[in-house]
């Protein structure tokens, strides 16, 4: 059953279901239990545990069969970390030089203002 602790019941659910899959208690190939049973256990509606399960597919946790089920991934997938760009001397070169740019422009156009609004009356 979901605490009302101000978290969603579907995160709670998720939580519940992660922490299973990561102690080995749902092992991969295992399906997991029908939607319907899902919401009787946790006392929700389908709707908030089709929300669970559809975080879990997006962490790679469950991957549903048609007309199978849900069922825990054989290797959960790894979310790898991306890469950090490799910024170049010429990049940052070229940035110095639009930020010079953007200066002047800003320069000038603060002193084309000053001319045309505060100019002689």
């Amino acid at each position: 059953m979901v605490e009302k602790t101000g978290r969603p019941a579907y995160l709670q659910i998720v939580d519940e279901l992660r922490g299973q899959i990561r102690a080995g208690s749902l092992t991969p190939g295992t399906a997991l239990p029908s939607i319907a049973q899902l919401g009787e256990r946790f006392d929700v509606s389908a709707s908030v545990v089709k929300a669970a399960i559809s975080v879990l597919r997006t962490e790679g946790l469950v991957i549903g069969q048609q007309g199978k089920g849900v069922f825990v991934r054989q290797a959960p997938a790894e979310t790898p970390e991306p890469a950090a760009p490799e910024v170049s001397t010429e990049i940052l070169a070229q940035l110095a030089q639009m930020r010079h740019s953007l200066k002047e422009v800003g320069d000038r156009l603060s002193a084309l203002e000053t001319a045309v609004f505060e100019g002689p009356r």
